[in-house]
């Protein structure tokens, strides 16, 4: 994907924020979807940039000095299923990064996100719309049963709002789920 489609692609799941926001783009590996939600968020807001890949963070950090337009960010190298020890987030980015954790874990880690969230704050992620499992996507969620998984994590208003073509696997989409206002699920 370009940044363009990269940044059309998220879009309708991250509004231009009204004021500054904190995110978190956990599994930003070289921060191609990063750099897509620091446009997105505009200058004042702040992405924290997590990868338990330090040499993509770098690569990240590199590109990231080039323009410098946007939301500030900041790298930590750590796996996203660890205790992060975020909180009062606007939202959570993954992009391709939930496949990477097991069917029966994904709930609950979602679960553990949107306790990081300020109330009424969102988790967004961009998975491909796959069946089955392969090396490079090992455990898929098909666009599907991303409500219900979101609804398991205590997240409400789940909804898929794009998709786009994939190179690799068919077609990648973008889901949304918020945490309830009053900061509990549904």
């Amino acid at each position: 994907m370009t940044p363009a489609e990269r940044l059309g692609l998220i879009a309708a799941a991250v509004p231009a924020p009204e004021r500054p926001a904190r995110w978190a783009d956990l599994g930003a590996g070289d921060g191609a979807f990063t750099l897509a939600l620091v446009e997105r968020l505009g200058t004042g807001s702040h992405v924290l940039a997590v990868d338990r890949d330090g040499r993509a963070l770098a690569r990240l950090r590199r590109a990231r000095r080039r323009p410098a337009r946007g939301a500030s960010v900041d790298t930590l190298t750590a796996d996203l299923t660890g205790d992060l020890r975020l909180d009062g987030l606007d939202g959570v980015l993954m992009a391709n990064a939930l496949h990477y954790v097991p069917r029966r874990r994904q709930a609950r880690l979602l679960a553990r996100l949107a306790a990081a969230l300020a109330p009424g704050g969102r988790i967004v992620l961009v998975e491909y719309d796959l069946e089955r499992g392969n090396p490079w996507v090992p455990h898929p969620l098909p666009a599907g049963e991303f409500p219900a998984l979101a609804l398991e994590a205590g997240l409400e208003r789940a909804a898929i709002v794009a998709d786009a073509p994939s190179r690799y696997w068919g077609r990648a989409y973008c889901a949304v789920a918020f945490r309830g206002a009053a900061g509990g699920g549904s």
